[in-house]
C-alpha cells in the first residue's frame, strides 16, 4: 500500500472555501479503483488555515491516480488557494489498510 500524508497551508482569507474547491476532486479520487481511503482533516488546535490529507492506494492505484485527468484538475483547483507549497510524506508500507490497534483493544 502507498500511504500519503499531505499538509496544505491555505491563504487565510480563503481557508473556508477549501473543501468546496476540492469537492469534485475528492469525489473523483474516492471513486478510483485503487483508492483505499482519502480523508481531509483540520487541526484541532491552531492551524485555522491548514488542511491535512490522508490517502491510501494500492500499489497499482497510486500510479493510476497521478496519471488520471482529474489529478491535474485537482491541483489546478487547489493552486490559487494555497499560501505555500504543500508538504508530503509518501511511503510504501507493508499494510493493506487499517487494522486494530494492539495497545488499545476494546471489547
Amino acid at each position: 500500500m502507498i500511504l500519503i500524508n499531505l499538509k496544505f497551508t491555505v491563504k487565510p482569507e480563503l481557508a473556508d472555501q477549501w473543501m468546496d474547491a476540492v469537492a469534485q476532486y475528492t469525489a473523483d479520487v474516492r471513486s478510483e479503483a485503487g483508492n483505499m481511503f482519502f480523508e481531509w482533516y483540520r487541526p484541532v488546535e491552531g492551524g485555522e488555515n491548514e488542511y491535512f490529507l490522508l490517502e491510501g492506494f494500492t500499489d497499482e492505484g497510486a500510479k493510476a491516480h497521478v496519471e488520471s485527468p482529474h489529478f491535474q484538475e485537482g491541483l489546478d483547483a487547489m493552486r490559487p488557494l494555497l499560501a505555500t507549497t504543500p508538504q508530503i510524506i509518501s511511503e510504501q508500507v507493508g499494510a493493506e489498510g487499517f487494522g486494530p490497534m494492539g495497545e488499545l483493544q476494546i471489547g
